[in-house]
């Protein structure tokens, strides 16, 4: 292959640098948008359907982004436009609260006082089963080992555990009343002892 060529198909676009930032641009807001109305749980990628979907939309956007080029510059030029746009963004966003909650959304409580709300769960589109999975990654058997689970923003699942939970309460008081009984059996062996030297 000629180097003059090689060199060419690297670093001439097929499509004009100002086209491949408009695409970038519109693909950019069309994904903020998608992800938004499509729910935080397409972020935490909770099941495969999930995953696959978040999968699959990269490789059909990329298209949209590129056009018709293969060269090393269009990709660059592509790439550092989001990086761009998200910086800008994400600075936009700190210093403007209600828009970053309009954009990111709000947290949603799923679990408070170790009781599942279902009516969150199902706006969510979260089944307790997923939830339970998400517990059980946290190291939580039971519900109702928890005091607050928590779907964040960015679609992770904070959990709070009860404090003690129900089962560490149970081995205190269970060790609490061991201890009253062996207390109790060293009194009356004190109290049958001088008997029994008689």
């Amino acid at each position: 292959m000629d180097m003059d060529v090689m060199w060419h198909d690297l670093f001439s676009p097929g499509v004009p640098i100002l086209d491949k930032l408009i695409r970038t641009v519109f693909v950019y807001a069309f994904l903020v948008i998608g992800l938004r109305l499509a729910g935080k749980r397409e972020l935490g990628q909770l099941n495969t359907f999930d995953l696959v979907v978040l999968l699959l939309l990269s490789n059909t956007v990329q298209n949209a982004i590129i056009g018709p080029d293969n060269s090393a510059l269009g990709g660059i030029v592509g790439g550092a436009m989001l990086l761009a746009i998200n910086w800008v963004t994400v600075r936009f966003l700190y210093h403007h609260d209600w828009l970053d909650n309009l954009v990111e959304g709000t947290s949603v409580v799923l679990v408070d006082h170790g009781r599942i709300n279902r009516r969150n769960l199902a706006r969510q589109l979260i089944t307790e089963s997923e939830l339970l999975a998400a517990c059980r990654h946290q190291g939580i058997q039971h519900i109702s080992d928890i005091e607050t689970a928590i779907l964040e923003t960015s679609g992770a699942i904070s959990i709070f555990p009860r404090t003690p939970t129900p089962h560490e309460e149970f081995s205190a008081d269970l060790a609490a009343r061991l201890d009253r009984i062996e207390q109790q059996l060293t009194h009356i062996q004190q109290e049958l002892a001088p008997r029994a030297s008689q």
